[in-house]
């Protein structure tokens, strides 16, 4: 039998650069095995990001991701590791959610981390924020809502995500906004806050759309009001704070950061590999099911988005937070 020897030296190097380009994919500086720390308890907002993000990411750097779940004191005790204890070889990463990763700081001068101890690698999504109620909540209104805050001062009770939070921030801007206010109920994550909102132990959570959006549409959760600029696609038919007269847009930004001082090598890995999710269709396709705004922003980039953020909540802490001390 003649051998095709043109047919056989394609195959030969099909094979050879798929082999290397596997090669090249599993060869990820710092490993095989990456730790993610997260600040807050499973079913939250930053779990959420996991489930969908890592699968793909994994992938992509031939590693696997092994979440680890430190929750407290609204992420400051797993971002603390991250800056000061963990290892600065790109196996060890954290998602950084923000502005919650600077207003633990700017809030509490007990907590030492900062910023400028952190390498951002990918910011992934943006969230916007969200009221949620019980089913049989007798609110059915973000106006049923406001109306009860004002016969009711401080005794409408508001879950959020920690103390330092966006949720936590809404709350305070709404006040400040209307001239109310509310019980602020922190829990350790988004998880826990709507949980106890689909129990009728709290009249309403402050959360985000990601976390609670298969809950709203399963119907065990009921949606007043979105804190958006503009409705979003996923929820047409909820009113924005705006449409209602109160001038607050809020949510949650989530990524990705490693300590200060990892290998460039491993950065520039890490950020190729998220950035790659822009064009993405399957990632894209299941973020749009789970109803996430996908806002990929990366390295240098990344990193300015903290320090304009630091800033923005500084100002706002400085004048509404004083009350609250």
């Amino acid at each position: 039998m003649k051998t095709n020897k043109k047919l056989t030296a394609a195959v030969l190097a099909a094979a050879t650069a798929l082999s290397l380009s596997i090669n090249a994919q599993a060869e990820y500086v710092a490993g095989e095995d990456v730790t993610v720390l997260q600040g807050f308890k499973p079913g939250g907002g930053s779990d959420v990001l996991a489930q969908l993000v890592q699968p793909y990411v994994s992938k992509k750097l031939g590693v696997n991701f092994v979440n680890e779940y430190i929750p407290g004191a609204t992420g400051a005790i797993a971002w603390t590791r991250l800056a000061k204890q963990s290892k600065k070889d790109g196996s060890v990463i954290s998602i950084t959610n923000t502005p919650m990763l600077m207003t633990n700081y700017i809030m509490n001068d007990a907590i030492t981390y900062n910023i400028r101890e952190l390498t951002p690698i990918a910011n992934v999504v943006t969230d916007p924020g969200i009221a949620v109620v019980a089913k049989d909540s007798p609110y059915n209104t973000i106006e049923d809502l406001l109306a009860a805050a004002k016969e009711k001062p401080g005794r409408v009770t508001v879950g959020n995500s920690g103390m330092g939070g966006d949720d936590y921030f809404t709350t305070l801007l709404i006040e400040k906004a209307t001239g109310l206010s509310f019980k602020k109920v922190p829990f350790q994550g988004d998880g826990p806050s709507a949980t106890a909102a689909m129990g009728n132990k709290i009249d309403v959570s402050f959360n985000n759309v990601g976390t609670v959006y298969s809950q709203v549409q399963n119907g065990t959760l009921k949606a007043l009001a979105v804190f958006s600029d503009k409705r979003i696609d996923s929820l047409p038919d909820v009113p924005t704070l705006k449409e209602k007269g109160i001038d607050v847009v809020a949510g949650s930004s989530r990524g990705y950061s490693a300590p200060a001082g990892i290998p460039d090598e491993a950065r520039d890995q890490l950020i190729a590999a998220f950035e790659a999710l822009r064009d993405d269709q399957a990632f894209l396709a299941d973020a749009k099911k789970r109803a996430l705004n996908i806002d990929i922003v990366t390295g240098d980039a990344y990193g300015k988005m903290f320090e304009n953020m630091e800033k923005e909540f500084q100002g706002i802490w400085k004048e509404v937070g004083t009350k609250q001390q």
